[in-house]
């Protein structure tokens, strides 16, 4: 199998999901992808005629999002027309879904530069928007497999896992303190592209999401997010949702509901791009590459408990990598819900001060189409401040899913 090297990986910032109130709601989602591609070429490691084909991550593909939003972006940019672009939809893995597929490409040898990224607007195209729930309303599946919402299955594995409010609300807070030192000490601001108006505007230029004055005393005040949620009526015979949960998984006996906005990932816009290429490309154009990629999986999981895959997703992808989980000097694991991380974090035996070192998806917010890439951005932007060598980035994935990718520098 032939490298894919990573020549470079830009991102917007992440604006606040909301109608006329995020400072991103005003651009649609085609443009915010393509300020990140431009900028990706402004940077001038690669020619975009040269770009094979353009793979993006974007969950809500409907709308503005819709009809192929990656060619239309290519499109919309005014790069050549030679250079294709395809839009999947992995949930909330698409985006590093994207960037594998990417480096699929190159590692097979059939491509030589390729483009691998995502971009979601929930601001214009809310979560939800295309209406198919998470089984597509196929009532046959649904008899046979209700798949409950993932705020149910996070407050489950909490349960399961004995994990208190207590302690998610503290991991929460770590994230928040971890977002507030990056952003001061102007770690992401290597990958980091501001976004501007029609008129060449600024309209954001750092996160908008992350609440650096969160106290715990501030988390333990907010109502759980899932109760009324667990309690409607949603089964066959009128089970309620958590009654579906505990059919699956009767050892917990009653669901704690535990998540909130606070400890769960935020709604948000943004965009991402990572430029994979060929050893043969990086001879002949002269570019430098910061890392390759070592391996990429996927695996699915149990449906109901649905986000506990980040678990198995991460030892088929070291396995492929030759590697250990101690071999990994940084860690990316989407933020999710906080139950998720920390079910990781000690499935995995890993030490919590290399994972998500800082912050993710509960300070900064998770644009669900973008977050993978993003993810793999930070991670080597953070592998070269610390002077590390290795990473894996991994995110769970709606319908028992997850997602993985470790790179090494070079």
């Amino acid at each position: 199998m032939a490298d894919a090297f990573i020549l470079d990986a830009v991102r917007t910032p992440r604006g606040r999901g909301r109608a006329g109130k995020g400072a991103l709601s005003g651009i649609h989602p085609q443009e915010l992808l393509a300020q990140a591609l431009g900028a990706l070429a402004k940077r001038g490691s690669f020619s975009p005629d040269d770009v094979e084909d353009v793979v993006v991550g974007c969950v809500s593909q409907v709308k503005e999002q819709g009809a192929n939003l990656a060619r239309n972006t290519v499109l919309t940019l005014g790069w050549p027309d030679t250079v294709t672009g395809v839009t999947l939809n992995r949930f909330c893995g698409s985006g590093l879904q994207a960037c594998n597929f990417a480096a699929l490409g190159v590692m097979s040898g059939q491509q030589d530069l390729v483009v691998g990224g995502g971009v979601e607007s929930m601001s214009r195209v809310p979560m939800g928007s295309d209406e198919g729930m998470m089984d597509g309303l196929n009532l046959n599946l649904r008899k046979r497999l209700y798949q409950v919402p993932q705020g149910i299955s996070a407050d489950l594995i909490a349960t399961l896992d004995g994990l208190s409010r207590e302690e998610l609300d503290r991991f929460a807070l770590e994230s928040q303190k971890r977002a507030g030192a990056a952003i001061s000490e102007g770690r992401f601001k290597k990958s980091l592209v501001p976004v501007v108006d029609s008129e060449g505007k600024v309209v954001l230029d750092r996160d908008e999401h992350p609440r650096p004055e969160t106290t715990l005393e501030g988390l333990a005040a907010l109502e759980p997010a899932f109760v009324k949620l667990g309690a409607a009526a949603a089964g066959p015979n009128g089970e309620t949702l958590d009654a579906l949960a505990l059919a699956r998984y009767p050892e917990a006996k009653a669901i704690h509901h535990v998540h909130h906005a606070g400890n769960s990932s935020g709604i948000v816009d943004g965009a991402a791009a990572v430029l994979f290429a060929s050893e043969a490309y990086v001879k002949r154009s002269g570019a430098k590459p910061r890392a390759r990629v070592r391996a990429v999986a996927t695996i699915g999981s149990e449906p109901v408990i649905m986000l506990t895959a980040p678990t198995p997703v991460s030892e088929r992808a070291l396995k492929k990598a030759g590697m250990t989980a101690s071999d990994i000097d940084l860690w990316e694991i989407n933020e999710a819900f906080a139950a998720v991380v920390l079910n990781t974090i000690r499935r995995l035996k890993i030490d919590p001060e290399r994972v998500n070192v800082n912050g993710g998806a509960i300070a900064l917010g998770h644009p669900l189409g973008a977050t993978g890439a993003m993810l793999l951005g930070t991670a080597l932007d953070e592998l070269e401040r610390r002077n590390k060598a290795t990473a894996l980035v991994t995110l769970c994935i709606g319908g028992g899913m997850g997602v993985a990718t470790v790179i090494e520098r070079v």
